[in-house]
């Protein structure tokens, strides 16, 4: 004898079944939805076009609902008609994560979403055992980087001579052997293995490596980042102090530029941990405010 589970009409009754599971599920978010807002039903009806009697049809899962009403009815809600028809058993959290996400502007919704991934992707406690020192020279990185890592008995690493020692030849050669585009490949490389071969470091790392999306969003995913920033006169003091005039070489508008630089990478540089500014200040009283940051 035949199983009459197999039969087209037994296959019917099991679609009907899904289908008014499907409608009563939905007539409970809208229901549900419209009373989390202390709503009254001819309220809704009159905010979305559409007459009480569908809305009672509607939350009572009778009928077919038609999807330009629902729209209407989810516009009205304030909520997207994707979550009227969301089966899933979703916490009021998740919710109100999603409604958030779907006002964002478009220029707004990348920086929120890799925020969400850095400071819940991994744990806190695991990215500041690689702590990541960014900005333009002069700030005091190498001074303050060199110093905490002693501290904290971290090895120190300075993305830079890793750069040079990968390619074997000194910055300014590989800028012109290689390009700008050439050394941020190398950089990408160099960085790549530091984050596979450490566990635990300390490193600076180039002011320029924000102009590079991928890698800049990599080293904020992967380690504790903290901008090293000062007043523009200082970092040019420094740098001469340090003879390193490669900045202002044939440039006579060179703090000029500088102060550019600072301006055009500021909104970058805040992507950071935590910025730490050492304007005037000496370098042990800025290696206690680094310490206290990442030990926090």
């Amino acid at each position: 004898m035949p199983d009459q589970r197999d039969s087209p009409v037994a296959e019917v009754d099991s679609h009907a079944a899904e289908d008014a599971e499907f409608l009563a599920a939905m007539g409970k978010q809208v229901r549900a939805a419209r009373e989390r807002r202390g709503m009254a039903r001819k309220v809704l009806s009159q905010n979305a076009g559409v007459s009480e009697r569908y809305l009672a049809q509607l939350e009572a899962g009778e009928g077919n609902a038609s999807v330009l009403l629902l729209r209407n009815v989810a516009r009205a809600l304030g909520m997207p008609m994707t979550e009227l028809l969301d089966q899933r058993e979703n916490p009021v959290e998740h919710r109100l994560i999603r409604r958030f996400l779907d006002r964002l502007p478009a220029h707004r919704l990348e920086d929120v979403v890799f925020r969400l991934m850095r400071d819940f992707g991994q744990e806190e406690a695991a990215r500041k055992r690689r702590i990541a020192l960014v900005g333009l020279r002069g700030a005091g990185k190498t001074t303050l980087g060199s110093a905490l890592a002693k501290d904290l008995k971290f090895p120190f690493v300075e993305l830079d001579r890793e750069i040079e020692r990968e390619a074997g030849i000194s910055l300014s050669e590989i800028f012109l052997l290689y390009g700008q585009l050439g050394y941020r490949r190398i950089e990408r490389r160099c960085l790549e293995r530091m984050i596979q071969t450490h566990d635990t470091m300390v490193m600076t790392v180039g002011g320029g490596i924000v102009s590079e999306p991928e890698t800049f969003n990599l080293l904020l995913l992967s380690c504790f980042t903290v901008w090293v920033k000062a007043a523009p006169d200082e970092h040019m003091a420094r740098v001469v102090a340090q003879g390193d005039l490669r900045p202002m070489q044939g440039n006579v508008e060179a703090m000029e530029d500088l102060t550019r630089i600072l301006a055009a990478r500021e909104p970058l540089y805040r992507k950071a941990d935590v910025a730490l500014d050492t304007s005037g200040e000496r370098p042990e009283k800025s290696l206690v405010k680094l310490r206290q940051a990442v030990l926090a």
